[in-house]
C-alpha cells in the first residue's frame, strides 16, 4: 500500500482496532466503565442545574413589587383550592379505609415521596429519559415509579451516588399494565418509537373490542395497580386511536401522552417503605 494511501488509512484502522478490542473487553469491565465515566460527569451536570435555579432565584429578584403582589394573590388562591382538595381527599381517604375494612382487602404498598429536581433531559427515537438529583444518598431504589400532577412520569431505571436516571413513560423499555377510565379489564400498555423533538405516544394492546376510541371521543388511560409497582388509578394518557389488531381477538390503540413530559423541572419519585 503506497505511504498517502496508508495515511489516509490510518483513521479507519485505528477505529476498527477500537472496536476489535471493545468487542472482546468482558461485561462486568464495560459496566464498570461506565458507571465511572457517569458519576465522573454527575457533578458538572448537577453544578449546572444548580447554577440554573440561581439564575432563576436572581431572575425573580428583579420583578416589580406590583408583580410580587399579583403573584402572591394568585398563589393565594391555589393555595385554597389545595386546602379544599386535601380535605375532600382526608374524606375520601377514610372512606377507602372503611370499605377495605368491610371488604377485608390486604394493604396496599405503602410509599414515601422524596421530591427531585430534574439535572439533565435525554430523548432520542429509542429511549427518553431524565436525569434527577438524587440517587443513593436519598434511598432511591431501581424500579420505583415516578409521578408529577399529570400522572405517571415513569420508573427509576438506573441509581448513581447523588443522581439517578429515570425511564419516562414515553419509551420503549417501559410497559406496565393499565386500564381505560370507567373499566375494569386489564390492557398492555407500552412506550413507543418517538422523535427527538415531537410528541410522544404509546401504544395499547389486548384492548377489548366493545371499546371505541378516536380524535373526538378520547379515553383516559390509568394505571391498573397489577404488579405492585405503580398506585392504580395514575393516568398514563388518552387513547386517540383504536383499531382491531391482526388477529381479530383484540384491539389495539395509540396513546397520547402529556406534552409536559418534555418539559418537567421537578419530579416525585415514589419510594417503597418495605420494598420486596
Amino acid at each position: 500500500m503506497p505511504p498517502r494511501r496508508l495515511d489516509q488509512a490510518k483513521p479507519f484502522l485505528t477505529l476498527g482496532l477500537v472496536v476489535a478490542v471493545w468487542l472482546v473487553v468482558p461485561v462486568a469491565v464495560k459496566s464498570f466503565m461506565r458507571a465511572s465515566f457517569f458519576e465522573l460527569q454527575a457533578p458538572i451536570s448537577v453544578s449546572a442545574s444548580h447554577l440554573r435555579d440561581l439564575q432563576e432565584y436572581w431572575s425573580l429578584r428583579t420583578q416589580s413589587k406590583r408583580e410580587l403582589i399579583e403573584a402572591g394573590r394568585d398563589l393565594a388562591r391555589v393555595n385554597a383550592s389545595y386546602a379544599l382538595a386535601a380535605q375532600e381527599n382526608t374524606t375520601l381517604h377514610a372512606e377507602l379505609d372503611r370499605l377495605k375494612n368491610l371488604l377485608r382487602l390486604p394493604p396496599m404498598p405503602a410509599h414515601r415521596l422524596e421530591y427531585a429536581r430534574v439535572v439533565r433531559r435525554d430523548f432520542s427515537a429509542w429511549w427518553q429519559r431524565l436525569v434527577i438529583r438524587k440517587g443513593r444518598d436519598y434511598g432511591i431504589p431501581v424500579g420505583a415509579p415516578v409521578v408529577f400532577s399529570g400522572g405517571v412520569v415513569g420508573r427509576i431505571a438506573e441509581v448513581h451516588a447523588y443522581t439517578s436516571v429515570v425511564e419516562l413513560v414515553g419509551s420503549p423499555g417501559v410497559r406496565l399494565a393499565a386500564v381505560i377510565e370507567g373499566d375494569d379489564r386489564p390492557m398492555s400498555f407500552q412506550g413507543g418509537l418517538n422523535p427527538a423533538f415531537g410528541p410522544a405516544k404509546g401504544v395499547i394492546e389486548f384492548v377489548p373490542l366493545d371499546l371505541f376510541a378516536g380524535p373526538t371521543l378520547t379515553k383516559r388511560l390509568v394505571t391498573s395497580g397489577l404488579g405492585g409497582v405503580f398506585p392504580a388509578g395514575l393516568t398514563l394518557g388518552r387513547v386517540i386511536k383504536l383499531e382491531p389488531s391482526t388477529d381479530g381477538l383484540f384491539k389495539t390503540g395509540e396513546v397520547e401522552l402529556d406534552p409536559r413530559l418534555g418539559e418537567l423541572t421537578e419530579v416525585t419519585v415514589l419510594v417503597p417503605l418495605a420494598p420486596n
